[in-house]
This record gives structure tokens, sequence and C-alpha cells, in this order.
């Protein structure tokens, strides 16, 4: 079995509601979809999320392109090899994880079509039964964060999330209510993007747990460097995530040993593959640290990969991360099941076991040539 072919499609598919917090402000979400294809006629698909730009993300999957041609999908680590060594792309590192992640997870599609098994079966089977995901809080006033907060709870969800950072006395505001309206039992998590200075996260964070229960902080100060995490953690009781920071394989160690982060906040695409990102949550098993499945902005390809890999990680958290809820459409012939609710199953079709409706993938691809990328601020 050998690769004939390699395509990137970029896709722009809006939100139902903007994403806004102290690092961005978007409405939508623009990612490349890879279709890779074998000689025996298999499909894989993969998608890269994007960072600054997506049209840089695909200018580095196409230069990847000839490293893929003509080798067999099951020899993807020794093709990550002459990815990350010869062609150098080791050297710019984190634009080399979003795009690689993208084609290896096609090439895992493939392999698992081809042996008719799920992902999560070839990363040593499932270790539950489903995966829970998180309410994502949108900002508003105290009805409008009422109202969002009656719907999750109707829908079952039990984490809540709010961005936090932009102004703290809305924030508060935001916060009071919605532990009012979704009682003592639901969890809130927070995440400021590491927007805060040392102290203005102690005093922010000692005083938001006592009064609000925040079940953990994502990224309240810059981890670079990590001393400002580590600091951090001696000076606060409540449990901290990190997300920043965790953008290769050497930074998530150094977190992981640091042990200045309760939960890693983070997802292949962080760490450019699905064999890494599965070896880190296991060292950081060891380390007796939680994984929450990050979200950056995915459509339903990402989304079965990350769930795939969460049903096998033995140390997942609940409240996982998701954004199918916030999206107007995807790119599947069947929603995925978070799109609905908390809570999504095994997978049991091969491969990443979902399928791409190629009408609508064309439909929004065609979006993305017309109208290009949706801004991740506004001026």
């Amino acid at each position: 079995m050998k690769i004939v072919d390699l395509q990137t499609i970029p896709v722009r598919i809006p939100y139902k509601h903007a994403e806004v917090s102290s690092l961005i402000d978007r409405s939508g979400i623009v990612d490349i979809v890879v279709k890779i294809t074998t000689d025996n006629g298999l499909v894989g698909w993969g998608e890269a999320q994007r960072a600054a730009s997506a049209s840089t993300i695909e200018d580095a999957i196409i230069a990847m392109k000839p490293l893929v041609l003509g080798r067999d999908p099951w020899d993807k680590e020794a093709i990550a090899r002459d990815v990350y060594g010869p062609a150098l792309w080791r050297l710019q590192i984190m634009t080399a994880n979003f795009a690689w992640s993208a084609i290896d997870m096609a090439l895992w599609d493939i392999c698992g079509k081809h042996v008719g098994q799920p992902l999560y079966r070839m990363f040593g089977g499932a270790q539950r039964e489903e995966v829970d995901y998180f309410y994502y809080m949108s900002r508003g006033t105290d009805d409008e964060i009422a109202a969002q907060a009656k719907e999750g709870l109707d829908l079952g969800y039990s984490v809540f999330f709010l961005k936090t950072g932009v102004d703290e006395n809305v924030e508060e505001r935001m916060l009071d209510t919605l532990r009012q309206s979704i009682g003592p039992d639901k969890k809130i998590r927070i995440d400021s993007n590491e927007v805060w200075p040392l102290p203005d996260a102690v005093r922010y964070l000692q005083a938001w747990h006592a009064h609000y229960d925040i079940d953990f902080a994502e990224a309240p100060v810059t981890v670079d460097p990590i001393e400002n995490m580590v600091d951090l953690k001696r000076r606060v009781s409540v449990p901290l995530a990190m997300n920043e920071g965790l953008w290769s394989e050497e930074q998530v160690m150094k977190v992981i040993h640091s042990r200045c982060a309760d939960y890693l906040t983070f997802s292949p695409a962080w760490v450019g593959s699905l064999r890494r990102f599965y070896l880190l949550m296991h060292a950081a098993h060891i380390e007796g640290q939680l994984v929450c499945k990050h979200c950056h902005g995915e459509f339903g390809i990402s989304a079965a990969a990350g769930q795939h890999m969460m049903l096998s990680a033995p140390n997942a958290t609940e409240g996982n991360q998701q954004l199918a809820f916030n999206m107007a459409d995807d790119i599947l012939t069947e929603p995925l099941p978070i799109a609905k609710g908390p809570k999504w199953g095994r997978i049991e079709g091969p491969g990443l076991g979902v399928e791409v409706d190629e009408e609508k993938l064309s439909h929004y691809h065609e979006e993305y040539v017309r109208f290009g990328e949706f801004p991740t601020y506004q001026i």
C-alpha cells in the first residue's frame, strides 16, 4: 500500500456566537482539511488547526508533501523523522506540529480502515465508555449568563467554561450569576490566556476560588519563564491548568516534571501527532496529572481524532473542550454527538469512524476562497 495523492482544502465555517477572550475575538474557524489517497483506494482524512494564519499551515503541509508521496501509511514515524529531520521542520516546530498533525491524522485514518478497526483500539483500547465535554459560556449580561446556564443544565452539562482576563469586574459578575444559576455541585473553569501579572493572578484566583469554587484556572500567567506558574502554584489554592507552553514534546515534558499544573490542556495538534499526544498523556499520568483535551478551533475530523485519544487516555478529566456546540455547521455526513450535549461514546467505525460530506467540504472551501480567513481579533 502506497500513498499516491495528498490534497489540502482550506475550509471556512462560522460560529453561532463570537468567541471572545483576552487573546482573540473571532466569529468562526478556518482549518486545513487534508485528504490522502492510497493506491488501493483507501482515503484518509486529517485536519490542521490554525494559529495566526491558515495559509501558512497549508504552505507547510504542501512543503511536506514530497516526503509523503510514495510511502507506506504504516511508516508514519519514519516519514515524520524525515519531515522533522532532513527537511528541517524541527526548526519551525509549532508550524510543523500544526501541519504534520493533519497528515499524521489522515495516515492513522487510513491504517484504521486498512485493518477495519477504530483508532482507540489501536491505542490500547477504551478506558471509558464515554467522554464528557464542557459547556463553553459566551460573555453576556446577567440574564444572558443565566439563560446559557439553564440551557447547559437542561442538556446535561456538568462543567461550565468561562474566558476571563478581559474585564475582571464584568467577569466577577458573570461568575456570580453562573454559580447562582448552576448551583454548588457543577464545575466552573476559567481561562485567562496568560494575561495577568503574577500579583493580579494571586488576588483574583484566591478571591474567586473562595467565592465561586473554581474547578481549575487555565493559563492565568505567562508560562515563559515556567517559574511564573511554579510560583503561582505555591501561592494559590485553586487547581491550575496549562495550555500555552505545551507546544512541543520538550515543553510538555518540562511542564510535567515541574509539577506547576494539575491539568494539562493540550491536543495532538500541539505536539504534532496522535502517538506523541498519547505517550505524553501517559507521562503526565505517571506524575499524577490529568489531561483535558484542548480545542483551538476544530471541525468534526479533528474532534473525532481527539475523541479516540480521550477514550484511550488513562487520565482523561471530565469537561474536555469542544466547539461543536457553537459551530453553525460541519463537514461531516452526520452531526457529532457533542453538537447537542456533553457526552460522546465509543466510535465503532474503522479509522476515525466519521464520514466527510464532500459537497459540504466543497461549499465551505468556496466560502474560504470568497471571504478568506476569519480575523483572530477585532481592531
